[in-house]
């Protein structure tokens, strides 16, 4: 199943990344939670599923830690992410690594105003981080019916150094856990072959997010260097039987021009049809 998640058009409308999708030929959709109310309503959003033909195969926890009624905790984030994927009846969300860093937003007056954003180490391991460290991602999703996919995270650069902002943020220890959500161009950003890095955890890989890499992340799957058809011909192989969510940035995309946009979008995905090919899978 060939699905495209709503991040890729951010700076759309949820409804109008729906249409796209199913003009297209998208198989589904995954679901950023976000600011916007619309991905977060769950009436809303079966209306969207039932209108377009598209299910919604995977939530995606929140990347923004202050939603209006939503917690600002990390775990309280991922325990309403995972409430709304049951009232949807949607089976998998996807849920990033814990931070070992915290952003604070410094704001500076002198001459003219200024904002930047500086990342300090957190003093101490939150709720989160020992929620997932102890194990009980497997408590959750027993008593939730639904799967929780760690993924993967990329490399930040700072002075020119790769730094590591994430807990558990390599494949030797990701194989921690039972389910995982394989981002490729989150791999393109650490120098990692992602067929390589699959064949590693392909025990523990139910979701993918597809997209290149060539210095800049998360470009279209026909766009970079990273060997995505090789990757894609090696799942069909081993009928991997979860989603490929198509997660690339909008400029990618070309979103600024809904023609181009619609192009691209099928350019991937004849990509992505082009290499893998498995028959029925257990979100149909």
């Amino acid at each position: 199943m060939i699905v495209l998640s709503t991040g890729s058009l951010h700076n759309y409308s949820i409804n109008r990344i729906f249409a796209l999708a199913a003009e297209t030929g998208f198989d589904g959709i995954e679901v950023i939670v976000g600011r916007k109310w619309d991905t977060r309503d769950p009436t809303y959003l079966r209306h969207l599923s039932s209108e377009c033909g598209l299910p919604i195969v995977a939530l995606h926890t929140p990347f923004v830690s202050r939603l209006k009624n939503w917690p600002t905790n990390e775990l309280k984030r991922l325990e309403r992410t995972v409430a709304l994927a049951q009232e949807l009846e949607v089976q998998l969300v996807v849920a990033h690594l814990p931070l070992r860093f915290k952003r604070v937003v410094v704001k500076l007056n002198l001459l003219g105003a200024r904002r930047f954003v500086q990342a300090l180490p957190r003093l101490r391991k939150g709720s989160y981080f020992h929620f997932v460290s102890d194990g009980r991602l497997h408590e959750m999703e027993s008593s939730s019916g639904v799967i929780v996919a760690l993924e993967n995270m990329p490399a930040h650069r700072l002075l020119g150094l790769q730094i590591n902002a994430y807990w558990f943020n390599s494949p030797a220890r990701m194989s921690r856990f039972s389910h995982l959500t394989l981002d490729t161009t989150h791999l393109g950003t650490w120098g990692l072959n992602p067929v390589e890095i699959y064949e590693q955890l392909k025990e523990r890989v139910v979701h993918i997010h597809l997209s290149n890499f060539d210095g800049r992340d998360h470009r279209s799957p026909v766009d970079g260097h990273l060997p995505l058809a090789t990757l894609l011909r090696r799942l069909a192989q081993d009928s991997y039987p979860g989603a490929i969510s198509v997660e690339c940035s909008p400029d990618a995309l070309q979103a600024e021009d809904e023609g181009k946009c619609r192009l691209e979008l099928a350019a991937a995905l004849t990509f992505c049809r082009e290499h893998f090919s498995v028959g029925e899978n257990r979100f149909e």
